[in-house]
């Protein structure tokens, strides 16, 4: 099949996005192809103005079928499709295996993961330009501007404990652990001879193994390191962390950790959250991309986790959990061979008592 004419990045990429659009039941009413040509699209994130951030997990350099460089963030708008014609990376949001973002809908600062190891994933903060306003376009038309890929800073986070570096997140074993956030200019952001992560040393930055999802609720952005172990070169081994980044007091706290899982195809016991959204009934919704069974994992306010879903057809992994607007459906994904599922409950807000 050709290229899609204005709607495809790089004909030579096979990644995008696809629009499902349904009523107020969940029932689907159509579908299109909303962004074409980009490559090994990954979580991404809701931005305030209603439009949708998708990452391009690689660092693949133009050459062979790829006309075009990739590791950008794109913005699909749901709303009005003339927005997604020629699209335009966010070059400024940097070049990197991005997994996934989560924005400030007061400062528009936009906040990413990123999932790569040798040297391990950073996390990222990218603060505007003086006078920005984010809004439907607002993105895009600072992406076309000649001097976009130095618009705003772009910036990796350095975790501190006192007047002790913080090398690894992997390090802090118990909830509440709680470190002092610092942010480092990215000097060159769009790699072009040497990978983000690798322009800094451990000194500098506070890494992570499997840096994962990112959503933005409760005044900040939580996101999610899927594990870690000592031949990768972690402080500690895990089998998945949560983490929760407060702009006000300048900190990240871990709110849940998952020990090293004995047997993953217990129901009972999980490992490898990957991507996350905020219940608006409390707590967090996690998909699992681990060992053995696949589940959609709830953790209560509490830090208990409980099952919520499992996937009885094969043993792919859970992805992209989010409600609708009135918080009645939850959607969510098999990865392979591709099944969106609308989940209408009914809900209850959980609690260490009785999950619901």
């Amino acid at each position: 099949m050709p290229a899609l004419a204005g709607l495809s990045y790089d004909p030579g990429a096979q990644g995008g996005t696809t629009n499902i659009e349904v009523d107020r039941h969940g029932d689907r009413v159509h579908e299109y192809v909303s962004l074409a040509g980009t490559h090994n699209n990954c979580a991404g994130g809701i931005t305030p103005w209603q439009t949708w951030l998708t990452c391009e997990e690689t660092e693949q350099r133009a050459g062979g079928r790829f006309l075009r460089d990739h590791g950008y963030v794109f913005e699909v708008d749901p709303y009005d499709r003339e927005e997604n014609l020629d699209p335009v990376p966010l070059t400024f949001l940097g070049r990197y295996p991005h997994e996934a973002v989560a924005v400030d809908p007061y400062t528009h600062s936009i906040f990413l993961t990123e999932d790569a190891n040798g040297p391990h994933g950073l996390y990222y903060r990218w603060v505007p330009p003086r006078g920005f306003r984010g809004g439907q376009g607002a993105l895009r038309a600072l992406a076309q501007r000649p001097d976009a890929i130095t618009a705003g800073r772009l910036q990796a986070m350095s975790c501190v404990k006192g007047d002790r570096h913080i090398a690894d997140l992997s390090e802090a074993t118990t909830p509440g652990t709680r470190y002092k956030v610092e942010w480092v200019d990215v000097p060159d952001r769009d790699a072009r001879t040497v990978s983000v992560r690798k322009q800094f040393t451990d000194e500098q930055v506070t890494r992570s193994r499997k840096l994962e999802g990112a959503w933005w609720a409760d005044g900040g952005a939580y996101f999610v390191a899927s594990y870690a172990r000592a031949d990768d070169g972690s402080v500690n081994e895990h089998d998945g962390q949560v983490w929760f980044y407060d702009p006000s007091s300048e900190t990240v706290t871990l709110k849940t950790i998952f020990g090293v899982n004995p047997d993953p195809e217990q129901d009972t016991n999980y490992d490898g959250p990957d991507n996350i959204t905020v219940s608006p009934y409390g707590g967090v919704i996690l998909a699992e991309d681990g060992e053995g069974l696949s589940h959609l994992v709830g953790v209560t306010e509490q830090g208990k986790a409980y099952p919520l879903a499992r996937n009885e057809l094969n043993d792919s992994e859970f992805t992209g959990p989010t409600f609708s607007a009135d918080g009645k459906t939850l959607f969510a994904n098999i990865q392979t061979p591709g099944y969106v599922f609308a989940i209408t409950g009914p809900w209850g807000r959980p609690s260490d008592a009785e999950p619901s």
